[in-house]
């Protein structure tokens, strides 16, 4: 069996003894009022609400699982209880011993103004700089394409955070590429977080409880990536009573449902979605041709209470896209096919040591796939002859994690652990036969490459004054593959200090390590790029980012203001000429290697609270690469390098029953590479036509893009629930944005033919809840 070298193992031991130090110098004479809180309907864990004792002027914060626990000296207390959109919750009394106190909070639909001087979850309070929590209400209400709310198009909104152009996928944050975002589900590592080409992710918002953002100051518990973690966590399921929760949309409908599988004990949440492009396109097709697209995505959750101290969970993912085509004749039949997707699923066991060490253990598969292939029989002449013709990717995790929170004092949350990762990866096989005995073909990396990586990590949020709190920790990878190992440190440290209460001045550093890359060859949305790992030959990412910030509130605003500047090595794109069509040789031979360099300014403007909520986000940004081997040698512009970017979100409530919401959005175009001039080769060349010749790599900018989207939702209340139509606009104004520009010169019309894909785009859709 292999085993990590001495260093890591070394670092296990380290995590140990740190947590047994602390457990010594803390328990002395203390006492500890620890539990769990959850929505009082629907036995949901709370994540992130407070718990303040008024007297002492102590506090702590639920973890991801609902726990707390504040450990403070024996004495009368005065708790109080209170998380955003519901009703604050007070318990006094006598605390000689420690006490298990398990709380079950009401919503509070008013909102009403917050009257208890108890520590604030808000952008000043917060030591983690350059995080946003997403509330669930504010994505739902979000205007979306097809009135299919999306929790990666309602990301895309903040600042720091691109899209790229439409019909593509992927996330760019703050300059950094697609495969360098950490995006969790439940915990669970997620290649490809997109459907139909992009537009639509794989989250269903009707099974989601909390979304988070990260874009810098990494806390050292996550790791893997070196530009963002976005961390989604899924639903428990009503422990109370059963109930669900359905849309119909133009081109999708889904489904869910949730209840008890024994009250207060066990529940379950299970949700389904599925697009009908394919259906509804099948009738206007001609007879002998077909064609369609279509995905289905199901999750699945199910959580049991075996104790005061143990909970189990059993989770998972389930999602496909599927596209085909294909004629039929006399003489030819043709069918093409793809699809790609991901399965997900998770064994989770959450044990309390004590009061004041939680603990939870995990066991994760993720299995990514991508498969296309066509079959072609041909029966012209009079014989039939077939060929086939597949091409397979996919990328496999088996990962085994323990996580560790323990909290010894108000003034200490600590977070350790560790973690080890089996990668199987599939860069890419050809497997080509027909009639003519051809062997299988396999290229560009196709032999499977295993690697090992392991994990530990410690972190402290430490509230070394009551107006200055940082958080320390460290990350230790170690990654085996080829006979090979990579060892990374990483550390990271964030820090707050709170001017007074509703202004804070923040500053964070953080190194991340990234074992491996993404090959990306088409702006297109197809899932052709490939996921690849370090070899002896290709080396780890290694991102280092410095933020600085400072965050205030007054009345029901909320302000932020950050500069970041992050720089990037080993960052890996294909040499000049070469892409995933180049159907020879291994992919290492088709890469090179280099550096990049972001910075930039972000502004956020929140309002949480009131009939009219939503943000404007504004961004300045200057993201650059570098590659000997790419441009002779010098520095040009990311291509999703933008110089400016804005975001407003606005949501209405027009009364009880009608809400309206809008969105506008503009961003500095695209950069991309052009010819300066066209030459006429000489008479004897051989060939005719004009040859374009290119100046600098991405020298040109697309034109800028600009949008905005409404939509109005009427809710009405039935016996049996509630539902609500939602009719929206995508791109109101019918802007023609820029999808893809023709590198050819136009004579005719005296510039560059520029394609546009979405305009005007109304659509409606039904939901309910019973």
């Amino acid at each position: 069996m292999l085993r990590p070298p001495l260093i890591a193992r070394f670092s296990f031991v380290f995590i140990i003894a740190f947590f047994i130090l602390f457990k010594g110098v803390f328990a002395q004479s203390k006492i500890t009022i620890s539990g769990y809180l959850s929505d009082a309907r629907t036995g949901e864990h709370l994540i992130g609400a407070s718990v303040y004792d008024q007297k002492s002027g102590n506090g702590a914060v639920t973890n991801a699982y609902g726990f707390y626990s504040l450990t403070i000296a024996p004495d009368s207390v005065d708790l109080y209880f209170s998380y955003v959109g519901y009703q604050n919750e007070r318990r006094h009394f006598l605390a000689n011993e420690s006490k298990r106190l398990n709380l079950r909070l009401s919503s509070d639909l008013l909102l009403k103004e917050i009257t208890v001087e108890a520590p604030r979850e808000d952008l000043p309070s917060q030591v983690q700089m350059s995080t946003i929590e997403l509330p669930l209400a504010d994505i739902k209400q979000v205007p979306a394409l097809f009135g299919e709310v999306d929790v990666l198009k309602v990301i895309q909104l903040l600042p720091g955070v691109q899209s790229g152009t439409e019909g593509t996928s992927g996330l760019y944050v703050r300059g950094g590429g697609p495969d360098q975002n950490l995006i969790l589900l439940d915990g669970v590592p997620l290649y490809n977080a997109s459907h139909l080409l992009g537009f639509f992710s794989v989250f269903n918002a009707d099974a989601i409880n909390k979304v988070d953002l990260i874009k810098g100051g990494f806390p050292a518990r996550y790791g893997g990536r070196i530009s963002s973690v976005i961390d989604v966590k899924m639903k428990e399921g009503n422990d109370q009573e059963f109930q669900g929760a359905g849309a119909v949309g133009l081109i999708s409908s889904k489904f869910s449902l949730e209840g008890p599988l024994k009250k207060e004990q066990s529940s379950f949440i299970i949700s389904g979605r599925r697009t009908y492009l394919d259906l509804v396109a099948r009738p206007f097709m001609p007879k002998n041709n077909k064609a369609g697209y279509y995905f289905y995505d199901t999750n699945a959750k199910f959580n049991f209470k075996l104790g005061d101290k143990d909970r189990l969970y059993f989770s998972g993912y389930f999602g496909r896209d599927k596209g085909f085509g294909g004629t039929k004749s006399d003489y030819e039949d043709f069918d093409l096919g793809l699809y790609w997707g991901n399965v997900l699923g998770t064994v989770r066991w959450n044990h309390l040591f004590n009061d004041r060490l939680f603990s939870n253990l995990s066991f994760n598969v993720s299995d990514y796939q991508f498969r296309v292939g066509f079959f072609l029989k041909d029966r012209y002449g009079g014989e039939e002859q077939e060929m086939n013709l597949v091409y397979l990717s996919g990328i496999q995790d088996y990962t085994l994690r323990y996580d560790f929170d323990f909290i010894p004092s108000p003034q200490h949350y600590i977070r350790f652990g560790m973690q080890s990762v089996f990668h199987r990866f599939r860069p890419g096989v050809f497997d080509l036969d027909g009639d003519e005995d051809l062997a299988e073909i396999n290229i560009k990396g196709s032999d499977q490459v295993n690697s090992m990586e392991y994990t530990a990590y410690v972190e402290d949020e430490w509230k070394i004054h009551e107006r200055f709190s940082a958080n320390f920790g460290v990350n230790a990878t170690f990654n085996y593959v080829q006979d090979h190992w990579y060892p990374s440190i990483q550390p990271r440290v964030s820090a707050r200090y709170l001017v007074n209460r509703d202004w804070s001045w923040k500053a964070s550093y953080a190194q991340m390590n990234q074992n491996l890359h993404l090959l990306t060859s088409s702006a297109f949305g197809l899932p052709t790029d490939l996921w690849v790992p370090v070899t002896q030959r290709v080396k780890p990412q290694e991102g280092h980012q410095w933020a600085l910030g400072t965050a205030f509130s007054k009345g029901k605003l909320e302000y932020s203001l950050e500069g970041y500047y992050k720089k990037m090595n080993n960052v890996v794109e294909y040499r000049e000429g070469a892409s995933f069509f180049n159907f020879n040789g291994n992919w290492e031979d088709l890469v090179t290697s280099g550096q990049a360099w972001s910075y930039g300014l972000e502004l956020l403007i929140q309002k949480k609270v009131g009939k009219t909520t939503g943000w404007l986000g504004y961004t300045w940004s200057k993201s650059m690469r570098q590659f000997d081997d790419i441009n002779l040698g010098d520095a040009f512009p990311y291509k999703y390098d933008r110089r400016h970017d804005i975001s407003l979100v606005v949501n209405h409530e027009l009364g009880k029953k009608w809400s309206l919401s809008g969105t506008f959005v503009y961003g500095t175009g695209n950069a991309i590479s052009l010819p300066v001039r066209q030459l006429q080769p000489p008479a004897d060349a051989g060939y005719g036509g004009e040859i374009n010749e290119y100046g600098g790599r991405n020298s040109f900018r697309m034109p800028a893009y600009h949008r905005m989207d409404l939509s109005l939702t009427h809710t009405k209340q039935k016996r049996w629930g509630e539902r609500s139509w939602v009719i929206s606009v995508y791109n109101v104004y019918n802007r023609k944005n820029v999808f893809f520009v023709d590198p050819f010169y136009s004579s005719w019309s005296g510039g560059y033919d520029a394609v546009t894909l979405f305009p005007i785009i109304p659509s409606i859709s039904y939901n309910f809840k019973f």
